[in-house]
């Protein structure tokens, strides 16, 4: 989004030698980090925390708190970090007797532009630090290790899990999220254009927008380009009553004289859903203030769902990236079979600290 002379500013600083990342046209998006530590404190001192008997008393509910504070002050400690609005920070510790070590989890998350990795990262150290600091005057000989990112959700490259797995202690925590929501869904995608349609130019939008749907599940969209005529859009609607339960057009939903695409689909049906353009508006203005302008739109015609996306290619992966919670749901109730609601990716439960036993 251009704030202002915002791609001025760039080039003016763009030599810096230390700079913030630029999220300035990012969307805020739920965002959620789990990472890891350990330390091996031996024997005798894993007994005394085991125990609660250290000097200075029971290290695991310290280090919980300091976990906590960790995350929320990573933006502090780390020079280039992005100061966020954390929603939740949980630490959990885990005795491993096997070892004589203490493992540390730490889970963020937040809605907001950037991850929150560091964030999980810097409760980690900061739970292992303190655990450091107060089995030391038993045991000077400790070892910190294994730090990691374990998993990461959120942002454009959806979720990332180390190579390595997740370890045994996390098994059964993780609800695989759905990575291809409409799985099964029969969908067409229809461009709206008159150069297109005379093969002035070549239809990038629909292309993009045919291939976002094989992503999410629909298996080969149906997919056509017709003239910015209500009449063709008209028939092209026709032709998929009964077989399509999804239809997302591109293109039409401008200003001009022949953006015919919302006025047509209001003729074809009472049913809108005022909040689905309402959607695309205001998540297309957190990139292109000019968003505010468009006509997107979505209506029910009998079973099917049409949505009317611009006709631009970074519109429709903008759209794509907005429907995409909201589409498996509303697809349900156009077809009388609500699913059931379902939590973001990962399931992790947390607790006030870990199983003491060995």
């Amino acid at each position: 989004m251009e704030h202002g002379n915002h791609r001025g500013m760039e080039e003016f600083f763009k030599n810096s030698a230390y700079h913030m990342a630029d999220i300035t046209a990012k969307q805020p998006s739920f965002r959620r980090a789990l990472a890891m530590g350990r330390i091996q404190v031996g024997a005798q001192a894993f007994t005394r925390i085991k125990d609660g008997t250290l000097p200075k008393g029971d290290v695991l509910k310290l280090a919980e708190i300091a976990g906590v504070q960790g995350a929320k002050n990573a933006w502090q400690q780390i020079p280039l970090c992005h100061p966020l609005m954390l929603d939740h920070v949980a630490v959990h510790l885990e005795l491993e007797a096997n070892t004589a070590s203490v493992a540390v989890y730490c889970v963020v998350a937040t809605t907001a532009k950037t991850g929150v990795e560091m964030e999980a990262l810097a409760g980690v150290q900061a739970a292992l630090l303190t655990l450091y600091d107060l089995t030391k005057p038993v045991e000077p000989a400790l070892t910190i290790s294994d730090t990691r990112l374990l998993l990461k959700e959120g942002g454009k490259k959806g979720r990332w899990v180390h190579p390595d797995g997740l370890p045994d202690a996390l098994s059964g925590l993780l609800v695989e999220k759905n990575e291809r929501p409409l799985e099964g869904i029969r969908a067409a995608v229809i461009t709206l254009s008159d150069r297109a349609s005379k093969g002035v130019y070549a239809d990038e939008s629909g292309v993009l927008l045919r291939k976002e749907l094989e992503m999410l599940g629909c298996p080969a969209p149906e997919y056509g380009v017709i003239p910015d005529e209500a009449s063709a859009l008209e028939v092209a609607l026709a032709s998929l009553s009964g077989t399509a339960q999804l239809v997302i057009t591109t293109g039409g939903t401008g200003l001009a004289p022949r953006d015919i695409t919302p006025d047509t689909l209001a003729h074809l049906s009472a049913r809108e859903i005022p909040g689905i353009g309402e959607l695309l508006r205001s998540s297309g203005a957190q990139h292109q203030p000019l968003s505010w302008l468009s006509r997107s739109t979505a209506v029910v015609i009998g079973d099917m769902l049409v949505i009317a996306l611009p006709g631009s290619p970074k519109a429709v992966k903008e759209g794509m990236d907005a429907l995409r919670a909201v589409l498996p749901h509303a697809l349900a109730l156009v077809s009388g079979t609500p699913r059931e609601k379902k939590h973001h990716g990962c399931a992790c439960q947390h607790h006030a600290h870990g199983e003491k036993a060995a």
